[in-house]
């Protein structure tokens, strides 16, 4: 035979006890979108990629600028071109769109591909800079992802200043 009274004493003693070990949680929050977005290192390979691509985003704009050229070129001309020089030039600005589609559509692959590789760097680095911050400062627990936090757990800006060093 049980006594409810003997449970409700071990209940109330465990929450207790469970209590006071919650209080000496030291508890923080990262924001980890915001650290890569604005931590030295996230705007360092933000620009180095920039500086990479600059040359092919300066040729995609030249071959717009040619194709826009042709077709203003074809509307304004249209009408004082024989059919086979306007079929010509129809044609070209055919080839030059789809090539600029193609080159627009390498880029764009080209770009995600390292803009992902930079990202896998920055997050190693800001993952490895998280977890020596957290060991260092005695956290029990660092949290990237929250539905609600208290500004006073929030570290993110410590987490920053710690990855421009």
């Amino acid at each position: 035979m049980s006594k409810p009274w003997l449970k409700s004493i071990v209940a109330a003693t465990l929450l207790v006890v469970s209590t006071a070990s919650f209080a000496e949680l030291k508890i923080g929050f990262v924001n980890t979108e915001r650290v890569f977005r604005e931590a030295p290192i996230a705007l360092t390979a933000q620009k180095k990629l920039e500086k990479e691509f600059a040359s092919r985003d300066a040729e995609l704009q030249k071959m717009a600028k040619q194709a826009r050229d042709l077709q203003n070129q074809i509307e304004k001309d249209g009408v004082t071109l024989s059919d086979s020089d306007r079929r010509n030039k129809e044609r070209d600005l055919a080839n030059l769109n789809r090539e600029y589609q193609r080159s627009v559509r390498e880029f764009r692959e080209d770009l995600n591909l390292r803009r992902n590789e930079e990202l896998v760097k920055v997050q190693d680095r800001a993952r490895k800079a998280i977890q020596a911050y957290g060991e260092a400062e005695k956290y029990d627990v660092i949290l990237e992802d929250a539905i609600y936090f208290s500004p006073k757990i929030d570290i993110t800006d410590r987490i920053i200043r710690t990855l421009s060093q």
